[in-house]
């Protein structure tokens, strides 16, 4: 399999959920083994900043991202939505200091990717492949993690809410899958807690256009629920960006309860932490006619998963 990146530039502006203010997202197309780069523009010029477990220094409500000279925060959609399209390489420019929280699900995101089109790249596609069993759990929550050609996860979510409950999802993560079941899922909060994030200067952006609100028996937004389980879709969403700051393309099969994003970043930095024991190095077999392709120079863009 081949590394991948997007065709074309594309950019969109949008508000910031925890400022409140506009923030501007251009996505660039990199070169083979570049990964996924942040480029984080100030007065001064950018820095750069390349996403590790060890460079997540905050996950009270999303993950921000900080290198002791800048941070940008709600990183997790766009990568879930990078990660779920099979993008490995990209080049991301932000002005401001967070992403643009959009309608609060990867949907805006998966489609400005779409638009700038995916396209293969010269050079073999590595993993980081889970090849030992490893449980981890904190107060009662858990992921575990098996050995597995491919990443599946198998969430489930348990709240207290009557709307809610016990929810659970099983996906084999692919470009088809991610689009198809969990890119259009948003992010979901409870009512009674929004009066002490404003007061906390938190969320200041939030609104029922960008996420789903409940109060103590249903959901405030006019339009209801895009999914019936649309939590538990969301919360695998979480996931699968969170996951995507390990650096490379991650194969396993995880189970996940009552996961977020602290659990999500201790799992990583443990993981990354013991590399030799848990994770290896695989590179991808290309199969034959890519090759040929590649080698001929006649390989093509290729569409970006409908």
């Amino acid at each position: 399999m081949l590394q991948t990146t997007i065709h074309k530039t594309v950019r969109c502006a949008g508000i910031g959920l925890h400022s409140g203010k506009q923030v501007e997202l251009v996505l660039r197309p990199a070169t083979e083994d570049t990964g996924i780069l942040f480029s984080l523009r100030n007065g001064s010029g950018s820095t750069f900043l390349t996403p590790a477990p060890s460079l997540v220094i905050a996950t009270g409500l999303a993950t921000v991202l900080g290198d002791g000279r800048e941070t940008v925060a709600t990183v997790e959609h766009l990568l879930a939505a990078v990660s779920g399209m099979g993008i490995d390489n990209i080049h991301i420019e932000v002005t401001g200091k967070e992403l643009p929280i959009m309608d609060g699900s990867a949907a805006s995101f998966v489609y400005l990717l779409k638009q700038a089109g995916v396209r293969k790249l010269d050079k073999a596609r590595q993993v980081m492949a889970i090849k030992k069993d490893i449980d981890f759990e904190q107060d009662g929550k858990f992921i575990k993690a098996r050995p597995y050609n491919g990443f599946r996860v198998d969430y489930t979510i348990e709240f207290t809410h009557p709307l809610i409950g016990r929810q659970q999802m099983d996906l084999e993560i692919t470009p088809e899958n991610f689009t198809r079941e969990i890119a259009k899922a948003r992010t979901f909060g409870f009512l009674k807690e929004v009066d002490y994030l404003h007061a906390n200067g938190l969320a200041l952006g939030g609104s029922l256009d960008n996420a789903i609100v409940l109060d103590e028996y249903g959901v405030l937004n006019a339009e209801g629920l895009r999914f019936k389980d649309e939590f538990v879709r969301h919360k695998l969403l979480d996931f699968v960006g969170d996951m995507a700051i390990l650096g490379a393309p991650i194969q396993g099969h995880f189970e996940v309860f009552a996961s977020g994003h602290a659990l999500n970043n201790a799992f990583l930095r443990h993981l990354d932490e013991n590399r030799e024991l848990y994770l290896e190095a695989k590179t991808l077999p290309i199969p034959s006619a890519s090759g040929k392709a590649v080698r001929e120079g006649r390989l093509q863009p290729i569409p970006a998963v409908a």
